[in-house]
């Protein structure tokens, strides 16, 4: 398996992980009241936190455990890093759109920051899951 492959796997599982934290966090201290009173800035916040440095340590770990060289990339995984990195970059635009429009409404700032923090799990997975389909079926096709 290539690296850039097990980075992608890392990304998906860190990332499910801390976004399930968070949205269980939330609920729990909802209680019964409406989900916009809950105090969610603490948690919104160590959850990214928490997910940046668990990627960053288990990237230092595949390398470390790869061996020297390990981490190598060649043009190939420069291009799937390209492709997936821009299929990914939709949901960042959905998701600004939404905070926009949601600005626009004068929705409250928890559903906005929500509506972010969700663009961006679904981007990192997104992204992630066509490195790895690329990884197993060869590459993007080229037009």
């Amino acid at each position: 398996m290539a690296f850039e492959e097990k980075r992608a796997w890392a990304t998906i599982v860190i990332t499910i992980v801390a976004y399930t934290i968070y949205v269980a966090t939330v609920l729990s201290r909802a209680g019964d009241s409406p989900l916009a009173d809950v105090a969610y800035g603490g948690a919104l916040l160590w959850t990214i936190g928490g997910a940046i440095v668990a990627a960053i340590v288990s990237h230092i770990a595949m390398a470390v455990a790869g061996g020297h060289g390990s981490d190598r990339t060649d043009e190939r995984d420069r291009e799937i890093n390209h492709v997936s990195e821009r299929i990914g970059g939709s949901f960042v635009a959905i998701g600004a759109l939404a905070a926009l429009i949601m600005s626009v409404a004068e929705l409250r700032h928890f559903w906005i920051a929500n509506a972010v923090y969700l663009a961006c799990v679904l981007s990192l997975v997104l992204s992630s899951f066509a490195k790895i389909m690329a990884y197993r079926k060869g590459g993007f096709q080229t037009w």
